[in-house]
């Protein structure tokens, strides 16, 4: 999960793995693979290091686990 930013400042959680894609119009529009979209303020690049991020911290809870 990842926190965003709408364009209203209001922020909300989405579950990364359910990105299909991201378009630049000039905000991000981050589209869900059931079709929904959320139009956030933060950059596609942003939301790529955010979703590494992500990962990485699910790589090493995983790998903690296994020592």
């Amino acid at each position: 999960m990842i926190r965003l930013t709408r364009l209203n400042d209001e922020e909300f959680v989405i579950n990364c793995n359910q990105i299909e894609r991201v378009e630049t119009i000039p905000e991000s529009n981050v589209i869900m693979a059931n079709g929904k979209h959320y139009v956030v303020k933060e950059s596609v690049d942003e939301i790529i290091d955010r979703v590494i991020e992500f990962q990485a911290q699910i790589y090493a809870r995983a790998q903690k686990k296994n020592v």
